[in-house]
């Protein structure tokens, strides 16, 4: 069983999008996947509600309570994605973090979703098997404008922190419409589509030395 958690302190950054798409690409490749939805929103429950018809269905588990959801996870899960609340700080996510393979932190390109983010990667550090290098963490920077200014600003930032840049999502609207349909980038084959699933390759690869 592979376990990924995906957390940061700010609102907004795209946990849940991260989440459900890798999600879906675990599912699609033939993993029995589990998403555990630690967010009170539950967008990531209701996006797998969603799909739950489909042969990549993918099975939700309410988090809401602390550890209880180590009870909920079935004996044969292959991929556990964690969806953490918002604003969560590393040690609201002990139970988490204990059992988490990879971190996954999406970071929004602007100074001042990066100066958010610093706190939270801050207490990350403290912890004793991100300190040693044991537990990777890996930041991704999502809904990227890479032609702006801002989003080459930012990515020049971020290589700079201790923690490496694993991918940079490109904004786009497909997200938020496949997120209302239970879907993911990889559920589909379109040209565009495609282009925009070669951004994800970076993550994946990383994810799977983890």
């Amino acid at each position: 069983m592979k376990t990924i958690l995906v957390a940061s302190s700010k609102g907004g950054a795209g946990k849940s999008t991260i989440a459900t798409n890798l999600a879906a690409n675990f599912a699609l490749e033939g993993k029995r996947t589990v998403l555990v939805d630690a967010d009170p929103q539950g967008s990531s429950t209701r996006w797998a509600e969603r799909r739950a018809e489909l042969e990549s269905a993918v099975l939700p588990i309410d988090a809401s309570g602390k550890r209880a959801w180590l009870t909920r996870l079935p004996e044969d899960a292959e991929r556990v994605i964690i969806d953490a609340a918002a604003g969560a700080m590393a040690e609201d996510l002990d139970s988490f973090i204990e059992h988490a393979d990879a971190i996954v932190v999406p970071v929004l390109p602007s100074a001042m979703d990066i100066e958010a983010t610093v706190g939270f990667l801050n207490t990350l550090a403290k912890v004793p098997r991100v300190h040693k290098r044991k537990l990777p963490v890996g930041l991704v920077i999502n809904r990227s404008k890479p032609w702006t200014n801002a989003s080459q600003q930012a990515a020049e930032m971020l290589k700079t922190w201790p923690y490496p840049v694993v991918a940079q999502l490109r904004d786009t609207q497909a997200y938020v419409v496949l997120a209302g349909l239970g879907r993911s980038l990889f559920d589909y084959k379109s040209a565009q589509v495609r282009d925009h699933q070669g951004d994800w390759d970076p993550l994946l690869k990383w994810i799977k030395k983890a």
